[in-house]
């Protein structure tokens, strides 16, 4: 195990099409408000056990958790979960009430080395996963702040010290965006 320290037939067509255009998941994955950034980078709350127990079968090789192991809803166990498969776990653990630059710099740091993998990034709800995986998007990327947005925007709207971080790192990297 490897460790480092998200009324008919034409109703049922309308949905699936309308889930395939909007990047969640049409399948049931135990994984609560999951959002499939690319093909390779996919975010979402705490998954289920079950789904942290199929995470190879479903071709991902390294899982990021963004929240402290202690929280009240953490699977127990998951790094064995995650490790028994073979993939790469790593927790940074993220206090949700003061994100830091320094949390921000783990996040892309990890992001980056697993560039070539199949990557799950997750926390509890998909509120840190989703805006560390924007910022990095944007500021290690270079991607379009608005297209990267549209995905964090299908979880929430940050406010309080997530927006404030996200002003402070855009602005000092010289992205020209307001979240909103």
């Amino acid at each position: 195990m490897r460790r480092v320290v998200w009324s008919g037939i034409f109703s049922s067509l309308a949905l699936l099409l309308t889930l395939a255009t909007s990047g969640a998941s049409t399948q049931p994955t135990g994984m609560p408000n999951r959002v499939d950034i690319t093909p390779r980078l996919v975010t979402s709350g705490q998954p289920s056990a079950e789904a942290l127990g199929s995470l190879a079968a479903q071709g991902f090789e390294a899982v990021i958790y963004l929240a402290p192991p202690t929280v009240s809803d953490a699977v127990r166990d998951e790094a064995l979960i995650v490790g028994k498969q073979g993939l790469v776990f790593v927790n940074i653990p993220i206090k949700f009430d003061s994100p830091t630059e320094k949390d921000f710099e783990a996040v892309t740091s990890v992001l980056s080395a697993l560039s070539a993998r199949n990557v799950l990034v997750h926390c509890q709800i998909n509120l840190r996963a989703s805006s560390m995986v924007f910022l990095h998007r944007v500021i290690s990327r270079k991607e379009d702040p608005r297209v990267a947005y549209e995905a964090l925007a299908k979880v929430w709207s940050p406010d309080g010290p997530w927006k404030k971080l996200m002003q402070a790192l855009l602005s000092k990297n010289g992205v020209n965006f307001e979240p909103y």
